[in-house]
């Protein structure tokens, strides 16, 4: 949904590693273009929750800065992702009486709100509603009942939902950093809008977002999303292991992971050699490991990783409706030897994700470590998932409906 005003369309990705803010334009063919980028360095943020309000405000407002200065416009609001809080899904299945008539908008508002009551949502809020089928007198696979006839509508919801307390932080910081939130979208889902195309959508497929503090999950079948999920476990646990075992700064170890990581070995790594600064012994004072070394401290974790999303898929009983397709998104999916590891655990034919839908990012944007970001600009550009139901405020069950919640929404966009 982009702003009458200025035809701009904002989005911020809040991780634990770094804050991305996108700050795109629609083109004349209807596609969105990239004219401000801002990132920063994350702090006051972990596993996606916020930690400490003001290094987390000061963080996110220097990259929305970064983005309005190279955009040269002011920022009103922004779409956000959620990592944190814990994010579950839930399928609900319902149905509502429609005596004969045409299905109609009114009956799908019905619908949906015997959705929500069907759940307990207390200290839960709702991230999407999607409906993943429709039923009419009990016959399945409807897409859209819209004019169809019969006596009763069915429907069943997939409903994301997440924490309220990290949820109601994270809105206070973007509140302090003077904006409003236009919509969110969790994590993996919004990855998934920006990296797959649609015969992966119909076909099955998992997409995995290995970020700095969890790695998170979303399922596609029949072009549905109908799982979410993920593990409080990303990339700075690596960093952390290999902090921990060559006693070097946390600093040292990250960029010894960039330069030098990869999770599975190769014979030459036994022979040859890396400096590993030290930690409180100076500048210049190093020990010297092999490279196998390295390698033995990054893949267990790696191996964790990809046996707990396993081992999640398998309780949801997902771990073959995902299809044969995998799709690693995420700064961590860029580690060398993540995608045989991947493919090894699940079983599956391994692919990077990044930006496919997006235009004007430059090549240092336009990795797996963007994807997020690059997806809530496409989610937002329509206010929604086009497949998403959104009919009223399920966080608040006295939304209004109808002429007078559109004049609502104009007003808000217009004044």
């Amino acid at each position: 949904m982009t702003s009458p005003r200025t035809g701009l369309i904002a989005a911020v990705d809040i991780g634990s590693t770094k804050v991305v803010c996108f700050v795109a334009r629609t083109d004349d063919n209807g596609g969105l273009r990239v004219v401000g980028i801002g990132c920063q360095a994350s702090r006051g943020i972990q596993a996606g929750t916020i930690v400490n309000m003001e290094a987390a405000e000061q963080c996110i407002a220097a990259a929305v800065n970064a983005a309005e200065e190279m955009a040269g416009e002011t920022l009103r609001q922004a779409w956000i992702n959620v990592s944190g809080g814990q994010p579950r899904s839930r399928s609900v299945a319902v149905d509502v009486t429609i005596a004969g008539h045409e299905v109609g908008d009114a009956d799908l508002r019905r619908v949906m709100h015997q959705s929500r009551n069907a759940i307990d949502t207390v200290d839960r809020a709702v991230l999407h509603a999607m409906p993943v089928g429709y039923s009419i007198d009990g016959h399945r696979g409807i897409r859209d009942p819209r004019g169809m006839i019969g006596e009763r509508l069915g429907v069943n919801v997939h409903l994301v939902t997440a924490a309220e307390g990290p949820l109601t932080n994270l809105e206070a910081c973007i509140s302090r950093c003077h904006l409003d939130i236009a919509g969110r979208a969790c994590t993996p889902y919004a990855s998934a809008l920006a990296s797959l195309v649609k015969d992966e959508m119909d076909l099955g497929v998992t997409v995995i977002d290995m970020g700095g503090g969890t790695t998170s999950f979303a399922v596609f079948f029949d072009s549905d999303c109908i799982h979410v999920d993920a593990i409080p476990v990303g990339g700075q646990h690596v960093t952390n292991d290999i902090a921990r075992v060559l006693s070097t700064p946390a600093e040292k170890a990250e960029r010894l992971k960039t330069l030098y990581g990869n999770a599975v070995g190769c014979a030459d790594d036994e022979r040859e050699m890396i400096d590993v600064p030290m930690i409180g012994e100076g500048e210049g004072n190093t020990s010297q490991v092999p490279r196998s070394m390295l390698t033995s401290i990054i893949r267990p974790r790696i191996e964790e990783t990809f046996e707990m999303v396993r081992n999640q898929l398998v309780n949801a009983g997902l771990d073959k409706l995902g299809g044969r397709r995998l799709v690693l998104t995420g700064g961590a999916s860029q580690l060398h030897g993540v995608r045989d590891v991947a493919g090894h655990i699940l079983g599956k034919q391994v692919r990077t994700g990044q930006p496919i839908w997006l235009k004007g990012l430059a090549q240092a944007t336009a990795g797996p470590a963007f994807t997020t970001c690059a997806g809530l600009l496409r989610y937002g550009a329509r206010g929604h998932d086009p497949n998403e139901l959104e009919f009223g405020d399920w966080n608040n069950a006295g939304g209004l409906f109808g002429r007078f919640g559109r004049l609502g929404q104009w007003l808000r966009e217009n004044l």
